[in-house]
Formats: C-alpha cells, sequence, structure tokens
C-alpha cells in the first residue's frame, strides 16, 4: 500500500511537471505590462504568470496569518 502510494504521488508530481512544463514553452512571446504608467521590461507571459503565482503563494500565508491573529487577539479582548 506504501509503494502504491508513492507511485500515485510520482505519477501526479510527473503530470505536474509536464504541464508546467508546456505552459512555458507554449507561451514564450514577450510582453511589456504597463501600470500607473510604468512599463516593464519585455519578458515571456509564462515567467511573469509563474512570478505573479510565486508572489501571490507568499503574500497569502502571510495575510492569512495576519488576519487569523487579529481575529486571536480580538476574541480575548472579549473574554
Amino acid at each position: 500500500m506504501r509503494n502504491l502510494k508513492r507511485v500515485l504521488l510520482a505519477v501526479v508530481l510527473l503530470l505536474l511537471v509536464l504541464v508546467v512544463l508546456a505552459f512555458v514553452l507554449e507561451n514564450q512571446q514577450s510582453v511589456s505590462l504597463l501600470f500607473l504608467g510604468w512599463a516593464g521590461p519585455q519578458l515571456p507571459v509564462s515567467l511573469i504568470a509563474v512570478v505573479a503565482l510565486l508572489i501571490g503563494m507568499i503574500i497569502g500565508p502571510i495575510v492569512g496569518w495576519f488576519l487569523g491573529r487579529t481575529s486571536r487577539a480580538s476574541r480575548r479582548r472579549l473574554t
């Protein structure tokens, strides 16, 4: 049973890597983002998408931790 879980995990990870690789290879067009009058450098679409995903994966847990912390502090004041 344990070996079956490892094999399934390896297959899922391999499929995930293949999907990410296909996404990167299919989105090589260079674009320049414009935000509040500031134009960014020409970068591939895939790079911009992956960087945005990584930033979201970092900021999301930090915001969740902060909101949970303030929620616990307000509950303590009520009791």
